[in-house]
């Protein structure tokens, strides 16, 4: 099992920015896709992003490409989420995810992300 802390939300302007981090410990974390999901009431978490074992690929929900960019950084077994140009609808909390599977390049689905952080609250106001 991993354990996920995230940080780095808080409260922002209209088209301001943040950067969100997600520290793992527990497991090889190199070895492992990481993404970021919102809560969606009623659903499976919606997707924002992901990043594959490598970092070399990256898929990010349709909404927010060109706004937002997953990196992680396997030294210091970290992920993050750089949000540029904030709206207040993006106004929520974000949790990190592990993937389940070793060497893989992850996936849009909850399901396939097997530990998860406590969330990092996101607040934009217009």
């Amino acid at each position: 099992q991993v354990q996920l802390v995230e940080s780095g939300g808080g409260l922002v302007q209209a088209g301001g920015s943040l950067r969100l981090s997600c520290a793992a410990s527990g497991r090889t974390f190199s070895h492992y896709p990481m993404a970021w999901f919102l809560p969606a009431p009623g659903k499976e978490r919606e997707f924002v992003a992901v990043i594959s074992w490598s970092g070399e690929s990256t898929t990010y929900a349709d909404s927010l490409k060109g706004r937002f960019t997953i990196s992680r950084d396997n030294i210091k077994n970290t992920v993050y989420l750089q949000m540029n140009n904030l709206k207040p609808e993006d106004t929520a909390a974000y949790y990190c995810a592990a993937g389940r599977s070793a060497f893989s390049e992850g996936s849009y689905l909850a399901d396939d992300f097997g530990s998860w952080g406590q969330g990092t609250q996101v607040t934009v106001s217009s």
